[in-house]
């Protein structure tokens, strides 16, 4: 039996790769510090920053005028490269270049508007990345050195007026959890749209089950460099438990205390709404709101009011204004209707996470059915997981709202084989039968309610973690199946916010793969979560009834 305990400590580099080769994007220019004016705005270019051990990286910065002094500063810190600027991002993302400037970088703030409201923007390029001094490290306690003497110099600088923000999505977002979590004085407030925080069950697996398609993007956008590079997919290649590897990727949430405005989203199962939902749960911040929203995560972003709502946060406390923000509530989510949003409604809730209440539903495998007893007799249903999938169905009598995370109690036997990869889907139907899709990830729209998985080999629980409606796996060992012998698996079901009228149904999907698989496009493959190396052979059977309650657990309102 392999454990976690057996992977050597070793952090896997590798040399960088050429700047001027990237793909996919333009190449950097060669490396100069000047400044320039443009019509609405100045930028520095390549400002040197010298960090305690000597390395230098470089910032972009972007001010209203080379004389405005006073000015708060918004950081954005992420890997995708300084220069590369547009308005426009990729093809479905719903963002409406006129929103943004051409200035605007990846995940970034737009420059533009924010120095018109008498913001810096500074855009840097990260320790070992493009042209910056160093060997990179993917998160970890180097990148947080280096972000708490980055805000103290933006801090420190004659313009500046002391006062350093970060804002931005996805690493942009991670990177406020490390810097905040080490306390830099002259960060003042943060603002992380959707990140993970969990880099095993977020980002290198979903409940075990290897992730084969997002995260070798992420290697190759942290490959370009002057010197050495962490090989991101090969570590987590060699690290399939949660390991030491894991342990430090992040500083610890409660440590953080500055002001907080977080922003997650329902729609980016098997990327960041987890984490992000459980990072605004355990950060120290006595001053923090949360915003979950069910719509395309960039454009949700860079929407006109989203902006506003981001300016006077950070008015608040870059500029000490009276922004009203005291008034918003702690926590407010969408809960979605359709896959429009002008079809949602807007919930105000007391706290999260939720209070650990559930509603059960039972499954019968005789007759495909979800319901409130549970069946008088035990039934199974065997099918082929690669080919096939076991639906079972709920009509809701009265309208339902369900909001937060869901729990699958399943009795499943692989019956040839010693694993099984354990994919959960919960989907809903209109009352004529027609499926309802959501929004999904950054570009898509043809997403499920919610997504769930779990690698049966890793079915041990953490008990004193668990709750009824968060199932822990310690991810530390693995315990192989015995062909044809039932075993219980507790599925956790990532949250989501939505509501369900009279007639329509919930549909629980069980089966061994993704519920998407986007074909490439012009041989470019698309952005998508991917789950591809999997140890599926041979049929399964669910049990349900009698002594295998099988029980889909969801959240009452």
């Amino acid at each position: 039996m392999s454990t976690a305990e057996d992977v050597p400590r070793e952090i896997i580099t590798r040399p960088g790769v050429d700047p001027a080769t990237v793909f996919g994007k333009p190449p950097p220019p060669p490396l100069g510090h000047e400044l320039v004016r443009h019509d609405t705005l100045v930028v520095e270019k390549d400002a040197a920053v010298e960090l305690r051990d000597g390395t230098t990286i470089y910032l972009d910065i972007y001010r209203p005028s080379f004389e405005a002094t006073d000015l708060p500063v918004l950081l954005a810190w992420g890997p995708y490269g300084k220069h590369w600027v547009t308005s426009r991002t990729f093809s479905g993302s719903g963002v409406d270049p006129a929103w943004i400037s051409d200035f605007t970088g990846f995940e970034s703030p737009d420059p533009v508007y924010w120095t018109r409201h008498g913001y810096a923007v500074a855009f840097a390029d990260p320790r070992g990345l493009w042209h910056s001094e160093g060997d990179f490290s993917h998160n970890g306690p180097q990148e947080r050195e280096d972000l708490y003497d980055t805000i103290e110099w933006l801090g420190s600088r004659a313009w500046s007026n002391g006062n350093v923000g970060m804002l931005g999505v996805s690493y942009l977002a991670g990177a406020q959890y490390q810097a905040a979590s080490v306390r830099p004085p002259s960060l003042k407030a943060i603002s992380p749209w959707e990140c993970f925080a969990d880099w095993y069950r977020e980002f290198a697996t979903h409940g075990g089950i290897p992730e084969t398609g997002f995260r070798p993007r992420v290697s190759t956008n942290v490959s370009y460099g002057l010197s050495r590079t962490e090989n991101t997919a090969a570590n987590l290649e060699a690290h399939p438990f949660d390991d030491w590897y894991y342990a430090d990727k992040y500083g610890p949430f409660e440590d953080i205390e500055v002001p907080a405005y977080v922003v997650a989203s329902w729609s980016d199962h098997g990327l960041h709404s987890r984490g992000t939902l459980n990072a605004f749960a355990l950060m120290g911040s006595e001053q923090k709101w949360l915003e979950v929203h069910g719509q395309k995560k960039w454009a949700y972003f860079y929407e006109p009011e989203s902006m506003e709502r981001q300016r006077a946060f950070f008015d608040t406390f870059l500029k000490g204004q009276e922004r009203g923000i005291e008034d918003w509530p702690r926590v407010r989510v969408e809960v979605r209707d359709t896959g429009d949003p002008a079809d949602s409604s807007w919930r105000v809730l007391p706290e999260w996470p939720a209070a650990d209440e559930f509603t059960s539903l039972h499954l019968d495998a005789a007759s495909g059915a979800l319901a409130e007893r549970a069946p008088a007799d035990g039934s199974v249903r065997t099918f082929d997981p690669m080919t096939e999938s076991a639906d079972f169905v709920y009509e809701f009598p009265a309208e339902t709202e369900i909001i937060g995370p869901a729990s699958l109690t399943l009795w499943l036997s692989a019956d040839q084989a010693t694993d099984a990869d354990v994919f959960v889907v919960l989907r809903k139907l209109r009352a004529d039968g027609s499926e309802v899709y959501f929004p999904f990830n950054a570009l898509f729209a043809d997403g499920p309610v919610a997504l769930g998985w779990l690698r049966a080999s890793h079915r041990e629980l953490d008990d004193d973690a668990s709750t009824n409606l968060v199932p822990v796996h310690p991810h530390r060992r693995e315990e192989p199946l015995t062909p044809g012998e039932p075993v219980r698996l507790d599925i956790e079901i990532w949250a989501s916010g939505t509501v369900f009228h009279a007639g329509e149904k919930l549909v629980l999907t069980v089966q061994g793969r993704d519920w998407i698989k986007r074909p490439p496009a012009d041989g470019v493959p698309p952005l998508q979560i991917l789950h591809e190396s999997l140890r599926n052979e041979g049929t399964w059977t669910v049990r349900t009834g009698g002594e295998y309650a099988s029980v889909l657990r969801l959240p009452r309102a």
